[in-house]
């Protein structure tokens, strides 16, 4: 290329040219064009555009730029009749070159959030995932309430669209926290938004809570429904997390019904994961069949013998039934993205609003003073005939000023200045109008705009007052339907290795020392799953805890081998061990609690030649006799004797034990097995989450051995025994009582009976055995209800009535116990004979702290150690001490503690008092 062919004056400024010279002409060899400065700036532009115009929402109406055009592409050809969707999309590209597809796709969005469209035809299932159908098929509309709150021309900021032939909204004034409402999701370029949806009526009552001056907490709320725990919420801010759970109903013992989907997850996904939990051997399953129609069905049928309540766990660890879910509030906030929480958005929403209704008012209060100036003007023209003073003009200028001298002795009744358009509009006045003038009309219009503007006034001068009735109106016209539908609960911690199914069958070589799933040719030990862990002991008094595989070598000479659950308190092992340095024999009880995964641990004293000689693992802390066998040439004169481990102490693993002998020994043999040392598992109910444990939290249900059950009573009338098995899920909202059953124990209830339309009370035993079953003790007539229930020896129920139908309310307390005998479960019970019963309340019991005797042994209460009474429980433990002619306690024994034989005794005895 010859310099006669470059212009150079075109080149790019960035643009450097290498030049070389070949007789006396310039040649050009090649560009070069350097990055620096160009790729820097061309990526910072294209962030800013996908930030600002395309991912994260604007704070002022909460919408993304293609949602902002949908809406106002649709106010524009808004007529009251459903429009294609495929004209919506058409008309949107107006103002801005979207791609039909992302325009649709974002307007399909929209629509299945159902607030601010009206839709008509198949818009798809965000529950199911089915997508809607083609744009030309489906119809929309913008509802009311987008009509009402986000749209008004005169307090609109507007551009020039894209190609400057149209005006669009730079944002919409939305009258409204429309962005929480919603919730949105979107990744830009370096940064990302996801706000959850929130409940229609909780941001009307946050946002009036925020005008009272009141803080305001808000929680997600999905249109999927389901079960939130926000407990790591963190006001939506990053950092935090909700998780979220489809509400999964126990039907029997073989079917488990999935009733909604957590949010962002569909019922295919759904299914999807539950077969890939079931393949990859996570739960057991027959079949998972999808039912969806109005409302989600997602049955879960198990195989006989499958735990639905540990399934139940497993569905929660293994599958899409629960998410866990990331928020991070960004918003654009004068050009730039903000991170904040969404009570704050709440609150710039709120006075956002406040300051377009105060906008409102003022362009209202001037539309009105107008129409005000203008009806005076008239009245006065036509009243005093001032049109009269134009007939003899000769000139429009003449007219003009005709009209302005006459109106002078006028003006100044009236509010501004009269201004040449004014007399123009005057002139303008058809004779037929100034024939039919009703002075008195005209007054009743001027008095009706005064009265109107001086409400306005009223209401610009206390625009909080009227702020807070806008959203109330808000709140009455359209709240309706949009109640709470995602319940917010805690949620338990599930550990995936407690709850997989035991898919694996696990062998051990013990001579060799290997053990493993695909060992099927030598000894079987036990089924486990693949998440365990394995414990084992060898012959050398060294263990070790592995995780669970195909072959791993341990160590040779195994003597036990099993799965290792560190949280299991009550596993004990009883092991009898040779020093190898002394040649004396001990003998120790032990738990492992804490371990280093493939660490070796010596249980002996680690000297050489040591081995053990006995070892057992005892799952309810068994202790047990053994016979110990001396060698023949032992000196001692007894040579087979027994030895108990009920005498000795659980200790840690690193203990040394008691010593047995210091003879040789040649065997040891089990004799007889004993009692458990820790005694029951001490079981408590979380009322919280609706479940059992041993750790303590919740309310204290008591000590269960292995053939103890609890008893559960249930709001619809039924009750059944269950196991006391930690797996179990208990819905607390459905749950009237939970305790330990005793068949002793007199449950009472008062019921209406919804045949006879009469209410009755019953006292009953428990007389059923079967386990895991419900039983209805009331009849199952259509609505008939149970009003409350009790298991108190001596229940004091509150009845409220009429004894006529002109008689007053009434309020009466009734012994239960002394209305009606002990009968059977089945048996009708006593009718109450009132008229109308309004409301029947048994109050709850409150347990009285149990003498330090009676406490749990996990507690380790000492008789030294005080006990603190709350002031309430202190009145109630002083009448029951004295109704039983004990002393009252005094100020000092409640501080002190309690050491009166008789105020124990009475206490013991009356362990449960009703409050009234």
């Amino acid at each position: 290329m010859h310099n006669d062919e470059l212009n150079k004056e075109e080149l790019n400024e960035n643009e450097e040219l290498e030049v070389a010279f070949t007789d006396g002409e310039e040649e050009i060899i090649h560009n070069v064009t350097p990055v620096s400065g160009l790729y820097e700036n061309w990526f910072l532009d294209y962030a800013s555009y996908v930030i600002l115009e395309r991912a994260v929402p604007a704070i002022e109406d909460g919408l993304k730029p293609v949602q902002r055009r949908i809406l106002h592409a649709m106010r524009e050809m808004d007529d009251g009749r459903f429009n294609k969707v495929a004209n919506v999309i058409g008309q949107t590209m107006q103002y801005h070159p979207h791609g039909d597809a992302s325009i649709g796709d974002a307007m399909v969005n929209l629509g299945q959030k159902d607030l601010l469209i009206e839709t008509q035809g198949n818009w798809g299932d965000a529950r199911t995932g089915d997508s809607a159908a083609a744009p030309r098929y489906i119809e929309a509309r913008l509802s009311k309430f987008a009509l009402d709150v986000v749209f008004n021309p005169q307090t609109t900021l507007w551009q020039l669209s894209y190609d400057g032939r149209k005006n669009e909204p730079v944002t919409l004034p939305v009258k409204f926290p429309l962005l929480l409402a919603q919730g949105v999701e979107g990744i830009a370029v370096g940064l990302s938004t996801k706000i959850m949806p929130h409940n229609f009526r909780e941001l009307i009552k946050g946002s009036i809570d925020v005008l009272k001056g009141r803080s305001t907490t808000l929680l997600p709320d999905f249109l999927t429904g389901g079960q939130v725990d926000v407990t790591n919420y963190n006001g939506g801010q990053r950092g935090g997390k909700i998780r979220v759970r489809a509400t999964i109903e126990k039907v029997d013992k073989t079917l488990l019904v999935i009733r909604d989907v957590p949010y962002g997850v569909t019922t295919t996904g759904l299914m999807e994961s539950i077969v890939k939990a079931s393949e990859n051997n996570k739960i057991k399953i027959k079949k998972v069949v999808d039912n969806t129609a109005a409302n989600v069905e997602i049955q879960v049928h198990l195989p006989a013998g499958v735990s639905p309540d540990l399934t139940m766990d497993a569905l929660y660890a293994f599958t899409d039934c629960e998410v866990s879910i990331s928020p991070n509030a960004c918003v654009i906030i004068n050009e730039k993205p903000h991170f904040m929480g969404v009570d704050e958005l709440l609150r710039i929403s709120t006075f956002k609003t406040v300051d377009l209704l105060k906008r409102e008012l003022e362009i209202r209060k001037g539309e009105l003073e107008d129409k005000w100036h203008y009806s005076s003007l008239e009245k006065i023209f036509i009243e005093n005939r001032i049109y009269r003073d134009i007939e003899e003009c000769e000139t429009w200028e003449a007219v003009l000023n005709a009209i302005d001298t006459g109106l002078d002795p006028f003006k100044p009744l009236l509010r501004r200045e009269v201004t040449e358009e004014d007399i123009i509009r005057l002139t303008e006045i058809k004779i037929k109008r100034i024939s039919k003038f009703d002075s008195f009309k005209a007054d009743e219009l001027i008095k009706k705009l005064e009265e109107e503007m001086a409400e306005v006034d009223d209401n610009l001068a206390n625009l909080i007052r009227y702020s807070i009735s806008y959203f109330e109106g808000l709140l009455k016209k359209y709240g309706q339907g949009k109640e709470r539908r995602t319940q917010v609960k805690t949620f338990d911690v599930i550990n995936a290795q407690n709850v997989a199914i035991a898919n694996q069958k696990l062998y051990m070589n013990a001579k060799d020392g290997f053990i493993g799933t695909s060992l099927r040719k030598d000894d079987f030990v036990c089924d486990c799953s693949d998440m365990d862990d394995i414990i084992v002991f060898r012959k050398d008094g060294k263990f070790m805890v592995t995780k669970v595989a195909e072959k791993t070598f341990v160590g040779k000479d195994i003597i036990y081998a099993g799965v290792y659950n560190k949280n299991d308190e009550h596993m004990v092992y009883n092991m009898i061990y040779l020093d190898g340095k002394s040649g004396v024999s001990y003998a120790k009880r032990f738990s492992v609690k804490s371990i280093t995964r493939d660490k070796e641990y010596d249980l002996t004293k680690g000297n050489k030649g040591s081995k053990v000689h006995y070892l057992t693992a005892n799952p309810n802390s068994e202790s047990e006799v053994v016979t110990i066998t001396l060698t023949p040439n032992a000196s001692a004169r007894n040579k087979v004797f027994d030895y108990d481990f009920a005498e000795l102490m659980i200790k840690g693993k690193g203990s040394n034990g008691n010593i047995v002998t210091k003879y040789a020994i040649k065997k040891v043999v089990q004799k007889s097995l004993g009692e458990s040392t820790l005694g029951g598992r001490e079981v408590y109910y979380d009322e919280v989450i609706g479940r059992l444990n041993t750790e303590g939290r919740g309310r204290y249900l008591g000590s269960f051995n292995t053939d103890d059950t609890i008893l559960a009573i249930y709001d619809d009338g039924t009750y059944e025994q269950t196991p006391f098995d930690l797996a179990n899920h208990y819905t607390v909202e459905k749950l009237k009582v939970l305790q330990k059953f005793d068949p002793e124990l007199v449950v009472s209830a008062i019921y209406y009976e919804g045949e006879n339309k009469l209410y009755y009370v019953k006292r009953f035993k428990i007389e059923t055995s079967t386990i895991g079953k419900r039983f209805a003790f009331i009849p199952e007539t259509k609505n008939s209800k149970l009003e409350a229930v009790s298991t108190h020896p001596e229940p004091l129920a509150n009845i409220k009535f009429k004894r006529s139908l002109r008689g007053e309310r009434e309020s009466e307390k009734l012994l239960l116990n002394e209305f009606i005998d002990v009968k059977g479960w089945k048996a009708l019970g006593n009718k109450l004979n009132y008229f109308k019963i309004f409301e029947v309340e048994i109050p709850r019991m409150l347990e009285v702290e149990q003498p330090d005797e009676d406490k749990p042994k996990t507690k380790k209460a000492s008789r030294k150690e005080p006990v603190t009474l709350p002031s309430q429980l202190k009145e109630l433990a002083e009448e029951a001490a004295r109704a039983s002619g004990a002393q009252p306690l005094d100020a000092e024994t409640v501080e002190m503690g309690i050491d009166s034989s008789e105020t124990k005794k009475t206490l013991k005895e009356k362990k449960q008092l009703d409050i009234f």
